[in-house]
């Protein structure tokens, strides 16, 4: 519990005043429960027994002032707490973005986007509970606590001891069960990310999913992981909701020991009823702050449950060292007898080349052999663990990794749209530098891509908004705002990986023209499977097993490289 709140207590930087405005509140909540509890002997007493009238028309009064008193201090409490409750997550979900975004692509790779997604989403909302609300109701139970406590012990300190005596019997089963509820609740944390994993594969896969009718098979296998969920969420409130009776047993007990020892009080007439009654009431108001003290311990177990979760990435450094040297443009790149793996599998094996700018390489070869696994080194997605890749003759490690991704630009079969208008997207790269979108350019690139012809015929052209994924354009649609995205970027080296797989061939004929004039002053890179895009590139590489066994123009490796004929053969036909 110390280990958490010295993480994160930083957090509340900033808020220290509402937190006191929060804490008067709940001093207002206190004090008025004890007063509420020292009434009781007035009002008994006065109107009941001495049948003051006078006291008839103020007492009722003085009642109602001290609940409004204590609604206005939860009220107060409450509006504070939840302000620096929101600006803590606010906090918090920021920071654990930015830190996931310093991490290398394989660690993405490696980790479920529903997972994720319940670190920055649940595991924060959890942190946050314990930062404001459970440390605001800690306060305001414990200051309602030694209220109570004051009076119990000024109006009878015999009865206060007898009354109290029960409660150091509750520490060691209250214990227990916040460790157990710590176990339990890190176990529910993980169950409750697989089943947003689940819900997250889903969804992104729903095309394949309908297309397969796959709803029946998919349903199944949710309703497994969400059975573990609940299974899980029955023990944590198995266990949360003991903490209840517990308390309810013990304080019958001391209600039993107490009534008894002042019943013989008031029979001798050591104490009079209406002062009992009086005790009684802040003894019966006493435990409800225990009880609600010791739920608040178990909730803190499942928010330092997630503050553990939350460290593991805050702590967690990127393990590729991002270099210092800035680069304005790039005018050669080479491969350096590269060799890379992917845990236990040899991606690449000792692959060089080396091209100048307005020189163009193009990569083929059957999949799996290792061509995106090259352009995964050149954007530095990797280092490899041999050899190096060298940008104008230094090791592309000594680069600043934005600023040398800044001057490359790819175009995938994988098209990434945002649910932003077309004019954010085509300009997406110059929004990340930090420039306004320049509608002109915007159109000049959409033109470029052939792809103005269908963006000017929509009702707002550049300014439509398009739908998560670019659910609302057609796939080679999608491919052309993508290729704009690009030539807006006007990148020094050009990577293409299957660029113009989903375009028709009239439009990836007149595109290849235009990409003729865009490749003149680039390096570029094409890796494609249909031979009728590499025939933009100078020389020919082809990949098999991670190696280049081949490297020419087109017509060199027609003839003395088997594999690339039988290639251009099988898909000729």
């Amino acid at each position: 519990m110390k280990q958490f709140y010295q993480r994160f207590l930083p957090y509340l930087d900033g808020n220290w005043l509402y937190f006191f405005y929060a804490m008067i509140g709940g001093m207002l909540v206190a004090a008025s429960t004890a007063g509420i509890a020292h009434l009781v002997e007035p009002v008994l007493d006065g109107i009941f027994i001495q049948k003051d009238r006078e006291l008839l028309y103020v007492l009722p009064l003085f009642l109602v002032g001290v609940y409004a008193l204590k609604s206005v201090g939860a009220y107060i409490q409450s509006y504070f707490i939840a302000y620096i409750g929101q600006r803590v997550i606010f906090k918090l979900r920021n920071e654990m973005l930015q830190k996931m975004l310093t991490f290398e692509l394989a660690f993405f790779n490696q980790k479920r986007s529903g997972e994720l997604l319940a670190r920055v989403m649940y595991d924060t909302g959890q942190v946050q509970a314990a930062l404001s609300n459970y440390c605001a109701e800690f306060v305001r139970e414990a200051l309602t606590l030694v209220g109570l406590l004051v009076l119990l012990f000024y109006k009878n300190i015999e009865l206060a001891f007898y009354g109290l005596i029960v409660l150091p019997a509750a520490l060691l089963p209250l214990s227990l069960l916040a460790r157990k509820m710590k176990k339990i609740s890190k176990r529910a944390q993980e169950k409750n990310a697989d089943v947003i994993s689940r819900l997250t594969e889903v969804f992104g896969n729903i095309e394949m999913l309908k297309a397969n009718g796959s709803e029946k098979l998919e349903i199944e296998r949710f309703e497994k992981e969400n059975e573990r969920l609940l299974r899980l969420g029955m023990r944590s409130t198995r266990t949360s909701e003991l903490t209840s009776p517990i308390m309810e047993i013990l304080g019958g007990i001391a209600a039993g020991i107490v009534i008894f020892i002042g019943g013989v009080q008031v029979i001798d007439g050591d104490m009079d009823a209406p002062e009992f009654f009086s005790f009684m009431a802040a003894l019966f108001l006493l435990y409800q702050p225990v009880k609600r003290l010791s739920q608040l311990h178990n909730k803190f177990q499942i928010a330092v449950a997630s503050g553990e979760r939350i460290f593991e990435l805050k702590n967690r450094e990127s393990t590729m060292i991002n270099g210092t040297q800035p680069i304005t443009h790039i005018e050669n790149l080479a491969l350096d007898s590269v060799h890379l793996r992917y845990d236990e599998i040899e991606a690449l094996r000792g692959v060089s080349f080396a091209l100048k700018r307005g020189q163009s390489l193009a990569l083929v070869g059957n999949s799996g052999g290792g061509k995106s696994s090259i352009a995964n080194l050149i954007l530095r997605f990797y280092d490899p663990d041999s050899g190096a890749v060298r940008v104008n003759g230094t090791d592309a490690r000594e680069f600043d990794m934005r600023a040398l991704r800044q001057n490359i630009a790819v175009v995938t079969q994988k098209i990434a749209i945002f649910n932003e208008n077309i004019a954010y997207n085509v300009a997406y790269s110059g929004l990340a530098n930090g420039e306004e979108i320049d509608e002109l350019r915007v159109i000049e690139a959409l033109k470029a891509a052939h792809a103005w012809e269908f963006v000017s015929k929509l009702p707002q052209t550049i300014h439509t908004l398009l739908e998560e994924s670019g659910t609302n354009l057609s796939g080679g649609q999608r491919q052309r705002i993508a290729i704009a995205r690009v030539l807006y970027q006007n990148p020094s080296v050009l990577i293409l990986d299957e660029a113009t797989s989903a375009l028709d061939n009239k439009t990836e004929s007149s595109f290849k023209e235009t990409l003729k004039e865009v490749m003149r002053d680039k390096i570029t890179l094409i890796i494609a499977h249909r031979l009728s895009t590499i025939e933009l590139a100078d020389k020919i590489a082809f990949v098999q097993q991670g190696k280049i066994i081949a490297m020419g123009s087109y017509e060199e490796l027609l003839q003395n490289c088997k594999e690339f004929a039988q290639l251009y053969y099988s898909t000729s036909q």
